[in-house]
């Protein structure tokens, strides 16, 4: 009887010690239950050639042709030399066919650079700043001149230059494949030929003096 009680204790001590070990006591060296919270799982990283700077531009207008961003800028620069005599016409002209070619120099091709530049800007081509130098020195030798020999020489500048612009103009209209541009280039054609029979005529007016 005594042995059957003593194993019972036995058996109910080495049971409350497992429990106590599984659960720990407060302070004790028994292993505990881990109740960290788990870390939460880290964003992936970003991966190269998704951001707004590495993605393909879709903007086609900055895909311009050689052929009309060489056109744009040529004629960008023979409209400002165009301006430029035209101010040195009206101011210095002797006669009043001088002076009044002048002003429709100014006002047209103000106008049509105008136009123009709003194309180039849609197209991100950079005009240049000034005429060409061939230009820029024919403009200084007209304003050393004066009276018949100046309207003489600007009458001859005026026929030359237009005469060249007309040529380049009716090629690159039938050339180029932007309808903007060629739209433009139909829409100036008539104005530069109306300039160059005016200047044809102030030509031949001085010829006849001389």
């Amino acid at each position: 009887m005594k042995q059957n009680s003593l194993a019972a204790a036995l058996a109910l001590g080495l049971a409350l010690g497992g429990a106590i070990a599984q659960t720990g006591t407060p302070g004790g060296t028994g292993p505990s239950v881990n109740t960290t919270t788990p870390a939460a799982p880290t964003a992936p990283a970003a991966q190269p050639g998704v951001g707004t700077r590495n993605s393909p531009s879709n903007d086609k207008t900055t895909k311009v042709d050689r052929g009309d961003r060489k056109f744009i800028e040529k004629a960008a620069g023979g409209g400002m030399f165009e301006v430029e005599i035209g101010k040195l016409a009206s101011a210095k002209g002797s006669s009043q066919e001088v002076k009044s070619m002048g002003s429709m120099l100014v006002d047209d091709h103000t106008k049509a650079n105008s136009e123009l530049a709003q194309i180039a800007n849609a197209r991100k081509i950079e005009l240049p700043a000034a005429p060409p130098r061939g230009m820029r020195k024919d403009a200084e030798k007209l304003g050393k001149l004066s009276g018949d020999k100046f309207d003489q020489e600007f009458a001859k500048v005026a026929v030359n230059d237009h005469k060249k612009d007309i040529k380049e103009f009716e090629k690159h209209s039938k050339d180029t494949k932007d309808a903007e541009l060629k739209g433009w280039i139909d829409k100036t054609l008539p104005t530069l030929r109306a300039h160059l029979a005016a200047a044809t005529k102030i030509q031949q007016a001085g010829k006849g003096k001389s």
